[in-house]
């Protein structure tokens, strides 16, 4: 069964089985005011704004690559190819170059990353954005001890992109949808 009919069947029957029962009942309010009652509310609009969230998502057409999963891909694809031509440039890191083991193996992440994003395939994006959320951890310590303004300036332009794409990824993977594991439906 393709991955389309089972996501459109989760789908019709996620629609149906909302549509069939009743309004889920109140929670129930202790009789005097306080944070237990008060919190058991919050619990429940927040169920509820989740639950509208979830079904307001529309499932990717095959074919279709959101635009920041497009973004994300070239991105991947384009430091990893810059990575490995300074490499090949004889660009070096603090006075020395760096071991090819290693230039190759962040070569081949990112350009695996950029190919699965390419894909939209769900590990991917994942990838990309625990990268991403490294790259602004990182940039925001470097940040902390700038030595000069422009130092400065490039961090905080590259924390805004990272974080930027960071952002529009996440809607992304809630469209995508990690398909089920076989025998957990």
């Amino acid at each position: 069964m393709t991955q389309r009919a089972t996501r459109k069947k989760r789908k019709e029957r996620r629609h149906t089985a909302s549509a069939s029962s009743a309004p889920a009942p109140a929670p129930s309010e202790p009789t005097e005011p306080g944070a237990e009652g008060d919190m058991t509310r919050a619990y429940a609009r927040s169920r509820a704004r989740d639950e509208a969230a979830r079904d307001a998502l529309v499932p990717l057409e095959p074919g279709e690559r959101p635009t920041a999963v497009t973004v994300a891909a070239v991105v991947a694809a384009v430091v990893g190819l810059v990575n490995f031509g300074s490499y090949l440039a004889g660009v070096e890191v603090r006075g020395e170059r760096p071991s090819l083991v290693g230039i190759l193996l962040f070569t081949g992440l990112m350009l695996a990353a950029a190919w699965g994003a390419w894909k939209v395939r769900y590990w991917a994006v994942l990838g990309i954005q625990a990268l991403l959320g490294l790259t602004i951890l990182i940039f925001s310590l470097l940040a902390v001890k700038f030595g000069d303004v422009l130092e400065l300036v490039i961090a905080v332009a590259i924390i805004a992109a990272a974080g930027t794409l960071f952002w529009f990824l996440v809607k992304s993977m809630a469209r995508i949808q990690m398909p089920e594991r076989p025998g957990a439906g």
